[in-house]
């Protein structure tokens, strides 16, 4: 779930109370007690509302200009994953049953006792991950063929995970560390099923040609169940590279915000707050990224 405290350059505002229109049974309002940089997080009893917003956030800052329809398609998108992993348990409760308001970007989820372990699993050697490369020949602890370059396929996915940090940017962290921290059997549940989970997706997604070349995965506990919460494999948590244009060796075309976060770059922004606004035909071909992911994946056409 959305664990960061309020920032600069994010929105929301943490004690806000909605009407509640979708479950009038139930009394009372939400009460708003997180607000992510896209995301935010809604207290209904001992239930959880997750909204989806159409925000943008590059460098840490979220930009003036959203992106439409952004929310619903990353939102839409993993709702259609938890069901392609129906076998996994995960935190959803109802993908209709959310006020009005949220319609479409919005699910109803359990609370769950948060994982404080970003659980990655990479498929190919590119952002952070080829950065500690580079560094130090290995990505959190794993020695790497020596020679590689930007976007190359690895042998075998890799789980690397990183801390959960409250402040400032998350580190990498060895599997060692995650047994020192939660156990060695949950480590080993959380490398086994984020692993499984970006095995499975990826093998999907190939076959509609698209490569995800890595994902960020989130887990609590329900109970004593381990169980997916938060997104998964959305081109928000994922990166989505368009199998046909892939070449190793320069960064990839993407289906995602990196046409924002290139765009922006150009400008000469300092990448502080506030950032720039986004021009119109920005806004659009992001917009467009965004939709190709959801329909190549899902084969189904964007309403």
């Amino acid at each position: 779930m959305p664990r960061s405290r309020p920032r600069r350059g994010r929105a929301g505002r943490l004690g806000k109370v909605v009407p509640r229109e979708s479950r009038p049974d139930r009394g009372g309002q939400l009460k708003h007690i997180h607000a992510g940089k896209v995301r935010d997080l809604y207290e209904d009893g001992d239930e959880l509302i997750l909204v989806a917003s159409d925000r943008v956030s590059v460098y840490d800052v979220v930009l003036p200009t959203p992106i439409p329809d952004k929310g619903a398609m990353l939102t839409q998108l993993s709702n259609w994953w938890f069901d392609f992993f129906a076998d996994v348990p995960n935190h959803l409760i109802s993908t209709t049953d959310v006020p009005a308001e949220f319609a479409g970007r919005a699910v109803r989820a359990k609370k769950l006792s948060m994982v404080k372990v970003e659980c990655i699993a990479r498929g190919y050697l590119t952002g952070s991950g080829l950065k500690e490369y580079q560094r130090t020949g290995a990505v959190s602890g794993i020695a790497l063929p020596p020679g590689l370059v930007e976007g190359d396929k690895l042998p075998e996915p890799i789980f690397t995970p990183t801390t959960k940090a409250d402040e400032g940017h998350d580190e990498f962290i060895t599997f060692d560390e995650v047994v020192n921290q939660e156990g060695k059997e949950v480590a080993e549940k959380l490398r086994d099923l984020t692993l499984e989970v970006y095995s499975r997706g990826a093998e999907h997604a190939a076959a509609r040609g698209v490569i995800i070349a890595d994902t960020k995965l989130e887990w609590g506990w329900d109970g004593d169940v381990l169980t997916l919460a938060d997104e998964v494999l959305t081109s928000d948590s994922s990166r989505f590279w368009p199998a046909a244009e892939y070449q190793p060796g320069r960064v990839q075309p993407s289906f995602d915000k990196q046409y924002v976060r290139d765009w922006s770059t150009s400008t000469g922004w300092n990448k502080e707050y506030p950032g720039p606004e986004i021009p119109a035909e920005v806004v659009e071909v992001t917009r467009q990224k965004y939709m190709q992911a959801y329909e190549l994946v899902t084969g189904k056409a964007w309403a």
